[in-house]
């Protein structure tokens, strides 16, 4: 069993359609294996997205993921990652696949609903900075 982080961002969450996105995920055998819904500070945000901060997006990613509530959530399968990474579609909806979650929930490139680990080594990282163990 392999696991993956997925953050379902401000967007997604104030259009209501946390439920749905974790549908898609529980109907393609990914199961839950923890969750939080969170409102992330500056901080937490600048710490888990530092390989972009010499990049122009930064600051607006940073305003958007601080914009509202996230929900988080540690996935579990096989070949989560891969199989979050297909479900999510591409990370610009309008080149996203018809069904994929980008597609049907995501507001523009930026804005693009969800989040998902891409590697084994990100998982880990990304999981760990979330959900620490004591």
């Amino acid at each position: 069993m392999q696991q993956t982080l997925s953050i379902i961002k401000p967007d997604a969450v104030k259009k209501n359609v946390i439920g749905k996105i974790i549908d898609i995920f529980e109907s393609n055998d990914l199961e839950i294996n923890q969750m939080k819904k969170i409102k992330l500070s500056s901080e937490n945000v600048a710490q888990f997205y530092a390989e972009h901060k010499n990049r122009p997006f930064f600051t607006n990613l940073k305003d958007y993921m601080t914009s509202g509530d996230v929900v988080i959530i540690v996935l579990e399968g096989e070949n989560a990652i891969i199989k979050n990474r297909t479900l999510m579609g591409a990370t610009n909806p309008k080149e996203a696949e018809t069904g994929t979650i980008r597609q049907r929930f995501a507001t523009d490139i930026s804005q693009n609903a969800v989040h998902g680990s891409d590697s084994e080594t990100s998982a880990k990282r990304e999981i760990d900075f979330f959900f620490p163990k004591i």
